[in-house]
């Protein structure tokens, strides 16, 4: 599948994040990465559909996002479900844990994101 062109601005971005992860987002990459988790393959900071997501399954089409306490303001909720709505509408299944879940439970997140996939898919 060929990859959508990338504007500079979003690939800059995206590089940025990548090297400005919170805590929580480095906790869970950390089991991520590298097919760590049931081998499945993530990508962090992915730009899909105009937006840059925290880490993908693009084999899944699973979006999961690491949210801090900035995302419970109303004008912040709004902006997120007109943002899953569109990840949502492209097939993407978009899963949101908050800041301290990695930080606290890190094997329930990866639990979570495992039955969100479906074991079923693994041989």
């Amino acid at each position: 599948m060929p990859h959508a062109k990338i504007p500079d601005r979003t690939r800059a971005n995206t590089r940025r994040m990548r090297h400005g992860m919170t805590d929580a987002e480095r906790a869970l990459w950390n089991e991520l990465r590298a097919h760590r988790l049931m081998g499945l393959s993530f990508r962090r900071q992915m730009p899909i559909a105009g937006y840059i997501v925290d880490f993908a399954c693009p084999d899944h089409k699973l979006i999961i996002e690491v949210d801090g306490a900035r995302h419970g303001n109303d004008a912040d909720v709004r902006y997120d479900v007109i943002r899953t709505a569109r990840l949502e509408s492209d097939g993407w299944r978009v899963l949101r844990v908050w800041n301290g879940e990695p930080m606290q439970n890190i094997d329930a997140v990866c639990d979570v994101i495992v039955r969100t996939i479906g074991v079923e898919n693994f041989e």
